[in-house]
């Protein structure tokens, strides 16, 4: 049986306090699982433009909060009452998803992880878990907010739905990025963008996410793979985690040049992964007749973009978005994919922050100073 250290009575997490856009590193009381929920002793958490969205105020949630929503980790305990498992026991190392599905509303039932109607009402728009309550609680007792599990702590309360076991011979601190960068990317190709082999890929805005696309369209068979980026860095980078060609939109105009190397066709499949109006009329432009346009970056504010309605129907253009893959199903396969050499989690990482360096690695990312992806490591 394997056995872990018991967690502390009190743990650091970073914090965004009032309406400051910065986070605060405090110590506050380590939280308890209940029914249904594992504690888990937080290796690394991911640094995600998303999270940025709300430090920024330009994604509404409550405050003070903990951000933080992809994780690796140890499983220490399980709360009383925890009937299902999931096959995972306390030792486990895992990873956890940003979409925690509760398992029982509709969508659930259905098997639609990623429409769950507790995850979006109660965890998106109150900070709670599904019971309407948060685990934390900032020093004097007050309520503290949860970002999905709050991974930016040295624990984290996680719904057990939300997690899956890490494989044998995966890096446990880069395998933080697989619950989101890759668990989003994954629905994207899988699920949204029902990418084939042999089908024509663009991507455009490859940052964490953006360069997971790249990787996992690119293991389901895509050819090409074009990464569409001002940043010649991020376009190197795309190279290197397997894109077949890379287009600098701020040197050419993007959708000719997806034409062009695709001789004048277009692409079967066109993600967007940074939430601009810009770029998402720019990917629309570039599908082939029958094409699929998926949008995955999250907009500031209420942005729309305009799209030209008679290409659309003519062409047979679908749009449609992706906020994640389901989690119950698609995280064991995240998680084996990278196994598998299909996913180079190692590769997408390119900063490591302290915890106590929080702040700093979020305003990098404001800056557009981070290729990949960064993740901050728990002392």
């Amino acid at each position: 049986m394997t056995t872990v250290a018991p967690a502390p009575a009190r743990m650091r997490a970073a914090v965004l306090r009032d309406q400051e856009p910065g986070l605060e590193v405090l110590e506050i009381d380590t939280p308890a699982p209940r029914a249904g929920e594992a504690l888990v002793r937080v290796r690394a958490c991911g640094v995600c433009h998303t999270d940025l969205h709300v430090i920024k105020g330009e994604v509404a949630f409550p405050r003070p909060a903990v951000m933080g929503h992809e994780i690796s980790g140890t499983i220490v305990a399980f709360g009383d009452g925890t009937d299902d498992a999931r096959g995972l026991t306390v030792g486990d190392d895992v990873v956890g998803a940003f979409i925690m599905p509760c398992g029982s509303c509709d969508a659930c039932v259905r098997g639609r992880d990623d429409l769950c109607a507790d995850f979006f009402g109660k965890n998106r728009l109150a900070g709670t878990l599904y019971d309407g309550e948060s685990r934390l609680a900032m020093p004097d007792g007050s309520f503290l907010a949860m970002y999905s599990m709050g991974g930016l702590a040295e624990y984290s309360v996680v719904p057990v739905t939300a997690l899956a076991k890490l494989a044998p011979g995966l890096d446990p601190i880069a395998s933080a990025v697989l619950g989101c960068a890759a668990f989003t990317s994954y629905g994207a190709v899988h699920r949204a963008g029902q990418v084939q082999p042999g089908d024509a890929v663009a991507v455009v805005a490859v940052g964490g996410v953006g360069s997971g696309v790249v990787q996992v369209a690119k293991a389901a068979g895509a050819d090409p793979v074009i990464a569409v980026d001002v940043s010649p860095e991020k376009l190197a980078a795309a190279a290197a985690l397997g894109a077949d060609h890379t287009v600098n939109s701020l040197e050419e105009d993007a959708v000719a040049a997806v034409r062009r190397l695709t001789d004048g066709r277009g692409v079967d499949v066109a993600f967007e992964a940074l939430g601009r109006p810009q770029t998402f009329s720019q990917a629309v432009g570039m599908l082939a007749d029958g094409g699929r346009m998926v949008a995955i970056g999250i907009a500031a504010g209420a942005a729309s973009a305009q799209v030209e309605i008679t290409p659309l129907v003519r062409r047979g253009y679908t749009i449609t978005g992706s906020f994640g893959a389901r989690t119950r199903e698609d995280l064991p396969s995240v998680v084996a994919l990278a196994a598998d050499g299909g996913f180079d989690a190692e590769g997408l990482v390119t900063r490591h922050y302290g915890l106590d360096q929080a702040d700093e690695a979020y305003q990098a990312l404001a800056r557009g100073e981070i290729t990949g992806r960064a993740v901050i490591v728990m002392g």
